[in-house]
């Protein structure tokens, strides 16, 4: 996005630029929301998915030539020469591709000369954007994917490939549909986008401030009630985020100063919101993007990914809020002053805010909408309370609105180059050979064992996904390694969230750890104390795939009886291990105890389908927690019922 600093003395040049990034990135925005009204249809216009995806995808690559630097640290606004060709470049090839794509995609395996060159410049001039938006990770990344793709044949044992010629290559990624053109970039440039565009409606209006101040009224009573804010509002706004450490961003501004002057240490601040934001790209409806790549690449409706994931992602937050009130219990952290709390009846005003969720939800699960049609009645329901009913004497300004439609194609521009990048990657993948290769050698090393192959796997998951965006992890895992899980025997669904939660999980993971990077920097706290600190309140996230993988019912996999038995020893075990870990429930706990709390826990974890007798280990699980916990309660409330009799004593000698 473009500073709202500007400097005082513009040039010509400079304006020019600005009005040009501005119409490309609203037509990038109104793009979408046509295709999701199906406004191309309805006035005739009979077009491939392919060319209007390359159409999206030349605007975001012209945006990127535009809008970012060459240079790291160069102001943006003034645009180079060198940019100014490759912007032109861009709407050539691009424009090329989508006007002659349905005479050209029958021939490619001829290596047209125009498909070639167009596909050369394509694939050149995205991999530079990508390194100007996210970095160099991501870049390397596909560029090892490339080369495999002309020399896999080169690679010894299991994981050698098929090589191809350049100019096959070039023209398959750029016009095939396992190639740029392919679902990740379909997915992004029609579903996420309005789903970010509803996104910063929502704050354009002031509901996010709403659903802030909503969390701080009911959870700011209590104790720790900073940190349980946080975990509120990081885990909402990151439901519809697409990105963890955007989410850290952009509400740990707010919380984790709120959580440091409650009297968490700085290290402890920053580990929560970091948690709690990387927890929301594993949270229906968003998911950071994933749920609708999901949904595509299994073929399934989305709804059934939402369904999914939700009882895992709900787990996740409950260990985080339960883990944070016990820490605050602890520190003899209270509740947030009075007068930080805003009145109730000043926030109801905003009532109207829930109205577009109860219509996104009613749309996708009753009316049965594309997941975009949906999220553009939301956002029409959301504009129609707002200048009805305003919040707080407020009403947003017609040209906020449309200021919203630049916001919105800004910042898609990088999540559209990272879903072509992906789009090379797996149309590598698929001519080369190299993920059949690699789920065979991952089966092989595991030795056909099912434990075995889940850790091997979340270690690869874990690596692969440093440094890397939401959708970047997941596109790579889902490609490479969710085969080698369903080869198996693993449920398809639960393959897929297995890979997209260890992804994740780097995010809070050393020695990278972005979402704990950015959250240390924010609280001012050493990074190391961040990441351990955050790897240890997430302990859950690194062992529920292991649970949904063994007992489907937590995805909502079987029978009634089976889903209700499996989701309550499983908050049952989140709820102990929690309370082993932090050694503290109404009174600091003694070792001895933490270990039998832990213990406790584990076994009531164990899911009751993982093997003939697991039941009875959650069972007896379930049982000695819960005697450990009544004992804990009759232990602290025996000196209260004694102080309260000896005060009756004393009243009766008086």
């Amino acid at each position: 996005m473009i500073d709202s600093k500007q400097p005082e003395t513009v040039s010509g040049g400079q304006r020019v630029t600005r009005i040009l990034v501005t119409l490309l990135a609203s037509v990038l925005t109104l793009g979408a929301v046509a295709w999701g009204a199906d406004l191309y249809r309805r006035i005739g216009l009979e077009i491939y998915n392919e060319q209007f995806l390359a159409v999206m995808l030349t605007i975001a690559l012209s945006l990127a030539f535009l809008n970012l630097p060459a240079r790291k640290g160069a102001p943006r606004g003034r645009v180079a020469w060198y940019d100014l060709v490759a912007a032109v470049a861009v709407w050539v090839a691009g424009g090329y591709l989508a006007i002659h794509y349905p005479n050209l995609v029958d021939l490619i395996l001829l290596r047209p000369p125009d498909a070639v060159a167009v596909g050369c410049v394509l694939i050149l001039l995205t991999l530079e954007a990508l390194r100007r938006s996210i970095g160099k990770v991501l870049v390397i990344i596909v560029s090892v994917f490339l080369l495999y793709g002309l020399f896999g044949n080169l690679v010894p044992g299991q994981l050698a490939g098929r090589a191809q010629d350049w100019q096959r290559l070039a023209a398959y990624l750029s016009f095939d549909v396992n190639g740029m053109l392919g679902t990740p970039l379909f997915v992004a440039a029609t579903v996420v986008i309005a789903f970010i565009l509803f996104g910063s409606l929502l704050t354009l209006t002031g509901g996010s401030d709403f659903f802030t101040e909503l969390a701080l009224i009911t959870m700011g009573r209590f104790r720790g009630g900073s940190a349980k804010i946080a975990v509120v509002a990081s885990g909402f706004f990151g439901s519809i985020s697409g990105s963890a450490v955007a989410n850290v961003a952009a509400t740990g501004i707010i919380t984790i100063p709120m959580i440091k002057r409650a009297g968490y240490p700085g290290h402890h601040a920053g580990a929560i919101e970091a948690v709690a934001s990387t927890g929301g790209q594993l949270m229906p409806p968003v998911m950071g993007a994933s749920a609708f790549l999901m949904a595509e690449f299994l073929q399934i409706p989305y709804g059934k990914v939402v369904m999914a994931a939700l009882i895992p992602a709900l787990l996740y937050y409950a260990a985080l809020f339960i883990q944070v009130d016990l820490e605050a219990g602890k520190a003899g952290i209270t509740r947030v002053p009075a007068k930080e709390i805003p009145r109730l009846r000043a926030v109801l005003s905003g009532w109207h805010f829930i109205l577009p969720f109860v219509v996104l939800v009613g749309g996708l699960f009753y009316l049965r909408l594309q997941a975009e049609a949906a999220a553009l009645l939301a956002c029409a329901t959301l504009l129609g309370g707002a200048f009805i009913f305003g919040y707080k004497g407020k009403r947003p300004a017609l040209g906020a609105v449309l200021q919203s439609l630049r916001t919105t194609g800004l910042s898609m521009v990088e999540l559209i180059l990272i879903c072509a990048g992906a789009g090379m990657v797996i149309g590598v993948i698929a001519v080369s050979g190299i993920g059949f290769g690699l789920s065979l050698a991952l089966v092989r090393l595991g030795g056909g064992y099912l434990p075995l192959l889940l850790l091997l796997s979340a270690a690869v998951c874990i690596v692969l996904g440093m440094g890397l965006p939401t959708v970047g992890v997941y596109v790579l895992l889902a490609a490479l390694v969710a085969p080698a899980l369903v080869e198996v025997g693993v449920v398809p669904i639960a393959a897929h969230l297995f890979v997209m939660y260890f992804g994740m999980m780097s995010m809070i993971t050393p020695p990278v750890a972005l979402a704990a990077y950015a959250a240390a920097g924010i609280a001012g706290a050493d990074f190391w104390k961040t990441t351990v600190a955050a790897m240890r309140i997430g302990w859950a996230a690194f062992v529920l795939p292991f649970l949904f993988v063994a007992a489907p019912c937590l995805i909502l996999i079987g029978e009634p009886k089976s889903i209700a038995l499996a989701v309550t020893t499983a908050f049952l075990g989140i709820w102990f291990v929690s309370i082993g870990l932090v050694g503290y429930f109404q009174r600091t706990l003694s070792t001895p105890l933490r270990v039998a709390f832990a213990v406790a826990g584990v076994l009531a974890l164990i899911p009751a389908k993982a093997f003939p007798w697991a039941v009875w280990t959650d069972v007896l699980g379930a049982v000695v927690g819960l005697v450990l916990i009544a004992n804990e309660i009759l232990i602290t409330r025996r000196p209260q019922r004694q102080a309260a009799k000896a005060a009756q004593h004393c009243k009766e000698v008086a």
